[in-house]
């Protein structure tokens, strides 16, 4: 599909390629014909983002998504017909699907090829002013680098459409929150929500009509029995970490996975842990107000001493730093125990040297614990991502562990894991 004032057509320029419009020139206009299927009827097959090993191959029914995605859409996210709604989303991510079924409730899609940062971070503002946005979809990392790169589109853009802010891709820090209210728009729902490619939607979202408070997902999806188990199986605390559960079934729980005839591996990944209840895989607690904290995988949690940490923990201290970037955090086995790396991507012209160390150790220590703090801090160029954006904590573990990495095909960067490998630092007490 050529882009808009491309003069050279892509089969002049690529041998075996048929441009769009030629391609559709074959085929007469006709009404569109709309098929009646069953309730589970096969939709969408996704593959999860390979976070966490092989990716999953996962078919998802029609009826069970679109009512599912229609909750969310006109009582999560108050979309009304003629809205005109916007994710920032690749099509290999699920949220695409989230975006185009808000077709089903009359909104307008407003979607985006490229960069968010150029030529620079107003783009994404510049373009929602211009079309006038009533819903905006991003990532907390996008909310993260413009807060770090000093942006206040409140003082340089109009946003008077704009009614709500969702964010997604991973946990939304404190920090986040009150920038967002801050330098973006006063008047508006910013709702952190989380689920996954698994159900093609969310577990927690936001609530219209309800506070939000800083660092919390404001609540579960309604609908849905969400709780927070221990490693026993019994009912946590309110705020007492555990795992995300899902007690009852829901429709849009995959309908299967694909080349799965007896439902093993489709078991074996949601129903093993906790037979007959649904186990998600992220390490959250509830909140006194109702809400949701995603301390991270729970695959990919950190056990020093015994100790489970979330990952997510211990980035909400590393992104405030002005000199860090982005950062990684992951479990090196040593001798009978596990070790906290923490690797470091740095703003330019910074450099690791024993002050930042002792900053950033500093920084763990009083927004935490002391067993949160790193016992090695390395400084990388690049972190290793999935194609869907997501950071593979657990590829950079197996890799500091000299384990093999099940799954670099799913990575978009995977040479980023050479700046891992035999680190001498890591090879030291």
């Amino acid at each position: 599909v050529p882009y808009d004032g491309e003069k050279v057509k892509l089969s002049q320029k690529i041998d075996g390629v048929t441009d769009w419009s030629t391609w559709l020139m074959q085929y007469a206009p006709a009404d569109i014909i709309f098929e009646r299927v069953p309730f589970d009827h096969p939709l969408f097959i996704l593959f999860s983002s390979g976070t966490t090993g092989v990716p999953k191959c996962i078919v998802h029914g029609t009826g069970g998504s679109l009512l599912q995605l229609m909750k969310e859409h006109q009582l999560h996210c108050d979309i009304k017909p003629g809205d005109r709604v916007f994710y920032f989303t690749t099509c290999s991510w699920m949220m695409w699907n989230w975006l185009v079924n808000a077709m089903a409730s009359g909104a307008n899609l407003m979607l985006y090829d490229g960069s968010p940062f150029y030529p620079d971070g107003n783009i994404l503002f510049d373009y929602a002013d211009e079309e006038k946005f009533t819903l905006f979809g991003t990532s907390a990392k996008f909310i993260d680098t413009l807060h770090k790169q000093n942006y206040k589109p409140k003082d340089t853009h109009d946003l008077a459409s704009v009614r709500a802010m969702t964010s997604t891709g991973s946990p939304l820090v404190d920090e986040s929150f009150q920038y967002v209210y801050d330098a973006i728009k006063t008047d508006m729902h910013l709702a952190s929500i989380s689920g996954g490619t698994d159900i093609v939607s969310c577990f927690m979202l936001g609530y219209p009509t309800q506070p939000v408070y800083r660092g919390q997902l404001q609540g579960a999806g309604l609908g849905l029995a969400v709780d927070v188990y221990r490693a026993d199986g019994t009912q946590a605390d309110v705020g007492e970490k555990g795992e995300l559960v899902c007690l009852r079934p829901f429709p849009c729980m995959p309908v299967s996975f694909w080349n799965d005839p007896d439902k093993a591996r489709y078991r074996k990944a949601y129903f093993e842990r906790f037979p007959g209840i649904w186990h998600h895989g992220d390490y959250v607690e509830k909140t006194p107000q109702g809400g949701f904290i995603i301390h991270g995988r729970s695959d990919a949690t950190l056990n020093p001493g015994g100790v489970r940490i979330g990952t997510a923990e211990i980035y909400r201290q590393v992104e405030q730093l002005p000199e860090i970037t982005e950062s990684i955090a992951v479990g090196q086995k040593w001798g009978d125990d596990e070790r906290i790396v923490l690797a470091v991507v740095l703003k330019e012209g910074v450099t690791l040297d024993d002050v930042l160390i002792q900053k950033i150790r500093q920084q763990i220590k009083q927004g935490t614990t002391p067993r949160h703090v790193p016992a090695k801090i390395i400084a990388v160029t690049d972190i290793p991502r999935t194609k869907s954006g997501k950071i593979s904590e657990i590829a950079v573990r197996d890799t500091i562990n000299g384990q093999p990495v099940a799954n670099t095909e799913a990575l978009a960067n995977a040479q980023a894991l050479e700046q891992y490998r035999l680190r001498p630092e890591l090879q030291q007490d």
